[in-house]
């Protein structure tokens, strides 16, 4: 597959380094600054060309002409939409997929903008509304430090870091079945020592553990208060910046009704633009790292604190401080990978990453079969795929005990028929039904060729 990624910046970095993995994929990027493009052509297994995205003669030197997919994540939204247009038009690129960040261009009203005959864009990226997602996911699950939701939101692939409260420690995963009779979820994965690997039936938890889990939304609750882990309802929020992702929060956050919003920004003016599209949402004007504005927020007495600025370092330092001050979670948005370890030694809750949304987004269109949805784990270690069984697939009609599974791949959910079911031994997987399967990373190749739909369909 030979794929195009036009912007060396933050998000076109991060998808080229991901992808630059990836068995038989040939990466070329685009970028009008010469020094990123040195960095991408020193750093990466990419090919790195310094122009102007949009021109034809730059898209035609990066191989458009023969190009299966072309991702435009400049910093431009309309640099972006032009050079899917170019490269439609010129070149004939099957798929484009574009970042988009102002929200005038992502109204449901347009809709439109986006048809092949008007901007031909197949898939848009909106950054931040996948962090403003992500945020509101955590507050879903808040003692977890991942959460995921797959086949239409009905079971959650969740993260839970195991200590002295958990009463499970030590008891063998095969015993957790006999113990809990009719719960739905599954301990997929374990990371020990910062290693990831497979959970197996005779594993044993340990305190420090951190567990990946699939479970059914239906049984979230239960099963993270088995785990030793607190559930109540987070009701009184902070959102420290004022930015796209902290007023789609907002938003959303007022939506839902039963949420106490206060929201701090320091630009003054941002502030008052924040102040006007948000209904009962309190705005406060000030720096989040000063304790009289976190004060008088309420951050001390909060059930959430999100840190959700644009700065990196000022989300940590909040998240710290606002602990500190006793809000019973925090959770900061860091993009550099660098820094997410912090978490651990600065007790912060969670960490959000841009990152990983947005290379999930987009390997959904480079796995093979067809693909309802991807979550890239960490830094690359694993991947959460969920497909649909197609007919000429290996493992159409056959039970779970009898499919050849790579080793480091396994089963976390089945939707049969409409039904969210649990992957047992005898459980058969026919045409039709979809699947959630956990590959780690060395065995997600191996994963995508069983994935391959039959060639008569295509």
């Amino acid at each position: 597959m030979k794929i195009i990624i036009c912007g060396a910046g933050q998000v076109g970095w991060q998808i080229a380094r991901h992808l630059a993995r990836e068995q038989n994929v040939e990466i070329t990027l685009i970028d009008r600054d010469p020094a990123l493009v040195r960095r991408a052509a020193e750093t990466l297994d990419v090919n790195a060309i310094t122009g102007f995205a949009s021109y034809p003669d730059v898209l035609r030197d990066a191989g458009a002409a023969d190009a299966d997919l072309l991702i435009a994540a400049t910093h431009s939204d309309e640099v972006n939409m032009v050079t899917c247009q170019v490269a439609h038009s010129l070149f004939g690129v099957s798929r484009r997929i574009a970042r988009i960040r102002a929200q005038a261009y992502l109204d449901p009203r347009w809709n439109a903008l986006f048809r092949a005959d008007h901007l031909p864009i197949d898939v848009i990226i909106s950054p931040e509304r996948e962090v403003a997602a992500a945020a509101l996911e955590r507050l879903d699950a808040p003692s977890a430090f991942d959460i995921q939701y797959f086949l239409g939101g009905r079971v959650a692939l969740v993260g839970l870091r195991l200590d002295e409260a958990c009463p499970l420690v030590e008891t063998p995963l095969k015993q957790l079945t006999d113990l809990f009779t009719g719960l739905r979820a599954l301990v997929i994965a374990i990371r020990r020592e910062g290693r990831l690997r497979i959970a197996q039936p005779e594993d044993q938890l340990f305190v420090g553990d951190e567990i990946y889990l699939f479970v059914h939304r239906d049984d979230l609750r239960r099963t993270v208060e088995l785990f030793g882990k607190a559930t109540e309802r987070r009701e009184r929020v902070v959102i420290i910046g004022g930015g796209n992702v902290g007023l789609l929060v907002a938003r959303e956050l007022e939506a839902r009704g039963h949420y106490r919003i206060r929201l701090i920004e320091r630009d003054a003016r941002r502030a008052e633009e924040a102040a006007e599209s948000l209904e009962r949402t309190v705005v406060l004007n000030g720096d989040g790292l000063e304790l009289d504005i976190l004060h008088e927020a309420g951050a001390d007495r909060a059930d959430a604190v999100l840190a959700l600025t644009d700065d990196d370092k000022t989300n940590l330092l909040a998240g710290v401080r606002v602990k500190a001050l006793g809000a019973a979670m925090a959770v900061s948005l860091v993009n550099d990978p660098t820094l997410a370890s912090l978490i651990h030694p600065l007790e912060i809750d969670a960490v959000i990453d841009p990152r990983a949304s947005t290379v999930s987004s987009i390997l959904r269109h480079v796995r093979h079969g067809r693909i309802h949805g991807v979550y890239s784990l960490g830094d690359g270690e694993a991947e959460v795929i969920e497909a649909e069984i197609l007919p000429g697939q290996s493992w159409a009609g056959k039970p779970v005990r009898e499919l050849d599974l790579p080793e480091g791949v396994r089963i976390g959910a089945v939707r049969k028929s409409g039904e969210i079911l649990m992957p047992r031994g005898d459980l058969r997987l026919d045409e039709g039904d979809v699947i959630v399967l956990f590959a780690l990373a060395a065995d997600v190749p191996k994963l995508d060729e069983l994935l391959r739909a039959s060639a008569a369909l295509f």
